[in-house]
């Protein structure tokens, strides 16, 4: 949430001061020893942050142009903070650099934008959701070896097929060092709750199996369950599909594809900045149009072609 909150604060400071001209010497800070102008502080701020800011601020005034979020879905989205956080929401605001929890509803607010961008094409089907809502009737208890390639993980494997310890592989091999002290256990964790292969892994290992390398953004895991345990308070489905759909379709995103649409939106937005620093700001470069090669003009020759040549 923190590098949301400095964006963000910087984003307002520049909003505050756009609307100075080269004319306005208006007085923002007086001391003793001289005073700070408007124009002086918005031309600081300008050369700090002004191209990160100025891509933010166009970025969500064309996302607002072409999605809605309601202030109810602003509002669940933080009773569902709340209810996680419990006790610790407000220390967990300032911690994360928000002043109260209105500036965070204006971030959270560009975060529920920026998903519905990344995820309107996205199909979840009923099959996905019927799953999932399966899992969220059982959690896991389980510990992992988190290793670096393939090679180190079956190695790891082997060891433990020939009767090595877990906890003591773990504390040997595993680089995720908050678990690998703990013998690699992760403790309790439910669906959603880790990245897709790590938990469509876990979920299909009986108590004590070992599962094969797994693959994910982090490395390769080597996982054991432990134990199962029955959830509790699971609401009905008809109460969690939305969210369970949300879910499941953030998992799904492509973050090649995200960023190209976010050109597209971009180009088809006409932008035109009046700050001569920044006038370059939104030129996207077109791909490299290969032109056809003149009628006549001879091939290059073939693998083979070139082989055969050379025999002769």
């Amino acid at each position: 949430m923190k590098k949301l909150a400095i964006s963000a604060t910087i984003a307002a400071s520049v909003i505050a001061l756009s609307a100075c001209s080269s004319d306005d010497s208006e007085t923002v800070v007086e001391t003793d020893s001289g005073s700070v102008t408007k124009d002086a502080f918005y031309e600081e701020l300008k050369a700090a942050n002004g191209e990160q800011v100025l891509q933010q601020l166009v970025l969500e005034t064309i996302l607002e142009d072409k999605y809605d979020v309601s202030d109810e879905e602003v509002d669940n989205e933080i009773e569902t903070f709340k209810e996680q956080y419990g006790e610790q929401w407000d220390m967990v605001l300032t911690q994360s650099g928000y002043a109260d929890e209105e500036a965070f509803r204006d971030d959270l607010r560009v975060q529920l934008l920026q998903e519905k961008a990344a995820t309107e094409d996205i199909e979840v089907t009923d099959e996905e959701i019927q799953k999932h809502y399966e899992r969220m009737q059982t959690n896991l208890v389980a510990s992992h070896i988190l290793v670096e390639d393939e090679d180190t993980a079956n190695e790891v494997i082997d060891q433990l097929n020939d009767g090595e310890d877990f906890a003591a592989l773990a504390e040997e091999y595993s680089s995720d060092t908050g678990s690998a002290a703990d013998g690699g256990n992760l403790g309790e964790f439910g669906a959603g709750e880790m990245v897709p292969e790590f938990e469509d892994a876990a979920y299909n290992l009986e108590i004590d199996e070992i599962s094969e390398p797994v693959q994910s953004t982090h490395g390769f895991h080597v996982i054991k369950v432990t134990d199962r345990v029955e959830a509790e308070d699971v609401e009905p489905l008809e109460d969690v599909e939305d969210q369970i759909k949300r879910d499941i379709a953030s998992t799904k995103i492509d973050q090649a594809a995200l960023q190209t649409k976010i050109q597209d939106l971009m180009k088809d937005a006409n932008i035109d900045v009046q700050i001569e620093e920044f006038e370059d700001l939104f030129t996207f470069e077109e791909p490299p149009v290969e032109e056809p090669a003149p009628e006549g003009t001879p091939e290059e020759p073939t693998e083979e072609e070139s082989a055969e040549e050379e025999t002769e």
